[in-house]
């Protein structure tokens, strides 16, 4: 039996080449159970007219799903659904709510956040994309990317693609990881001394989970990363804040029975304050004092254009009290899900067996791509145009906020990727970030990064790492109109 042409169709809102959406199509029609086992499909030439595709196009699809066994080829007679393609369910899918069950009373520990950021996935679409951590196809290496792949994908490394490494890590990448990127930052650690995680956020868990309990006390900085302060209230620990004030955490404000610093010294989080050095010896001679130890998220000292970067406070650090946390994530493209853990070995052998427990390792494919990435000095090149990119927007920005009257509030000594600005007194910034978008324009309300129930409404983000340079004065001029600062 022949299955009609008509009963193909392209999805107009499907993704990929037009060859992998044919083969979608085709699969799915087998896995529905619309095409049965020995049912000939249309001719390539056929199909291809039908569609309004190249005969190749088909005939590449079909080849494909043959070597699947999906279909099976009969010299001249044509391709036929094959006798061991994929059956489809012996009983139909069906939808389900939420029953009997009383959720209210069945969830034992809750997890969503009562103040969340808004993250549009359509941030693209915008004109002005003033977004914080999303890649920038312009600068984006993705040709020697997509080498590093291929190569990862080879015969050679058949082995880190596929092994179950349980609680270990790629070797190549943590060679470089422990001989390149931690040197720059004038960190020296063993191979035991170093784990990979994914992405900053799981290392800052990690930390969490093994250093705190419900006995133990946390101190994060106000404003702060909010997924750190969702961490931090889930692991159950008694927690304080500090506020930061225009040189980052200050020592001295930290409880005298603190266990757990929480800190992001480089380009503070969110008003990118820098902490000067002469309070990092003082916060580091503080946690030997009262004996405490610190963890240091590191997660844009790449970009430091204005000028070099300062120490980590690891580097400062003679007895062993600061935990590192360093992502690629920023760097490279957040979907990456990439970041590392540096401290002492017990500290590292504890967080290895809780990751073991959860997730076992990151996958081998993705370390091994971005040990190859890493050295064979494509990132090192991506980090220079990055920054390069970065400086000429961070110029325009400030010219733009500068004309048109917009308040920085916080300004770091050496670069990042964004700034935090204050609206003027009465204007809320969430309620003004919902205006802007009908402008096309995104900014970052300030409020979720705020302890408490009344956190402050005037203070928003501006992100340039995703913007393009031109953008950014009309932007900015939108923004200002909005918020009743231009005159213009």
């Amino acid at each position: 039996m022949s299955i009609s042409v008509e009963t193909f169709f392209l999805k107009p809102a499907a993704e990929g080449t037009l060859q992998a959406r044919i083969q979608q199509m085709v699969a799915q029609g087998i896995l529905d159970g619309r095409f049965r086992p020995g049912e000939r499909l249309p001719s390539s030439r056929k199909m291809a007219a039908h569609l309004g595709v190249s005969r190749i196009t088909v005939t590449l699809a079909y080849t494909e799903l043959v070597a699947d066994d999906y279909l099976s080829s009969r010299g001249r007679s044509g391709y036929y659904v094959s006798e061991n393609a994929p059956e489809p369910p012996a009983f139909p899918a069906q939808r389900f709510g939420t029953g009997t069950v009383d959720w209210n009373r069945t969830i034992g520990q809750r997890f969503t956040p009562g103040l969340s950021m808004d993250k549009p996935t359509d941030w693209a679409s915008y004109r002005y994309p003033f977004i914080y951590g999303q890649a920038d196809k312009t600068l984006f290496d993705a040709a020697n990317w997509r080498l590093c792949a291929l190569q990862a994908l080879g015969m050679r490394d058949f082995a880190a693609l596929t092994s179950d490494y349980f609680d270990a890590d790629d070797p190549k990448l943590i060679e470089f990881i422990a001989r390149q990127t931690l040197p720059r930052r004038g960190i020296l650690a063993n191979t035991d001394e170093i784990l990979v995680t994914m992405g900053a956020q799981n290392a800052l868990w990690l930390a969490a989970q093994v250093l705190l309990n419900n006995r133990r006390r946390a101190v994060l900085e106000d404003p702060c990363y909010p997924a750190l302060r969702n961490i931090l209230t889930q692991s159950r620990c008694m927690l304080n804040t500090v506020p930061v004030d225009t040189d980052g955490l200050p020592p001295d404000d930290l409880p005298p029975d603190t266990d757990v610093v929480f800190t992001t010294p480089s380009h503070q989080c969110p008003t990118t304050a820098t902490m000067p050095l002469h309070r990092r010896k003082a916060l580091l001679q503080k946690a030997e004092d009262e004996d405490f130890v610190i963890v240091e998220d590191d997660y844009e000292f790449e970009m430091s254009f204005l000028a070099a970067p300062s120490p980590s406070l690891k580097s400062l650090d003679q007895n062993g009290r600061v935990i590192y946390v360093g992502s690629f994530s920023k760097s490279l493209f957040p979907g990456l899900r990439l970041g590392y853990l540096v401290g002492p070995a017990p500290f590292i052998r504890e967080a290895r067996a809780l990751r073991a427990t959860v997730l076992r390792h990151p996958p081998g494919h993705i370390q091994r791509t971005v040990s190859y990435y890493l050295s064979l000095g494509h990132y090192d090149a991506l980090v220079r145009r990055m920054s390069r990119a970065y400086h000429e927007r961070r110029i325009v920005l400030d010219a733009a906020l500068q004309e048109h009257n917009l308040v920085v509030a916080g300004e770091g000594t050496f670069g990042g990727s964004s700034v935090w600005l204050r609206a003027p007194a009465g204007v809320d910034a969430t309620l003004l970030a919902e205006r802007l978008r009908a402008d096309g324009v995104l900014i970052e309300p300030g409020a979720p990064f705020f302890a408490g129930d009344d956190p402050p409404k005037e203070y928003f983000r501006l992100a340039y790492s995703s913007i393009p340079t031109a953008s950014i004065p009309e932007g900015v001029r939108l923004i200002a109109r909005a918020a009743g600062t231009s005159a213009g």
